[in-house]
C-alpha cells in the first residue's frame, strides 16, 4: 500500500522556482512529521526540509531562504516551495515519514528536480 507520493519534479533553469507535493495517506499525515530528502547518485541522501505535525519546520543550511515547506491539512498533502534554485540543487527529491527524527516508511519513487546552469 503506497502511503507517500511525490510530484512537481522538472527541469528548471538555474533561478528558477518549482514546488513538490507530497501526497500523504491520513493516517500517516496526522500521525508523523513529513520531511523531504534528496539524493545525487552516488551519494547519500539528505535530509532537506521537514514539517511536523503542528507544523514545525527545521530546513538544511543549503536551502534556508529559498526553500519552504508546508503542510495542507484539507489535502494531506505537504509541499515543498523551491525558489532561486541553484545547479547543485539538481537530485532525486523523495517525501517520507519521520519517527523519531529518522525517515520511517520504504522509499517510493521521488521526484527528479534538474536545475539547467
Amino acid at each position: 500500500q503506497v502511503q507517500l507520493v511525490e510530484s512537481g519534479g522538472g527541469l528548471v533553469q538555474a533561478g528558477g522556482s518549482l514546488r513538490l507535493s507530497c501526497a500523504a495517506s491520513r493516517s500517516i499525515f496526522r500521525m508523523y512529521s513529513i520531511a523531504w530528502y534528496r539524493q545525487v547518485p552516488g551519494k547519500q541522501r539528505e535530509l532537506v526540509a521537514g514539517i511536523s505535525v503542528g507544523g514545525s519546520t527545521n530546513y538544511a543550511d543549503s536551502v534556508k531562504g529559498r526553500f519552504n515547506i508546508s503542510r495542507d491539512n484539507t489535502k494531506n498533502t505537504v509541499y515543498l516551495q523551491m525558489n532561486s534554485l541553484k545547479a547543485e540543487d539538481t537530485a532525486v527529491y523523495y517525501c517520507n515519514a519521520q519517527h523519531f527524527f529518522k525517515p520511517y516508511l520504504p522509499w517510493g519513487q521521488g521526484t527528479q528536480v534538474t536545475v539547467a546552469s
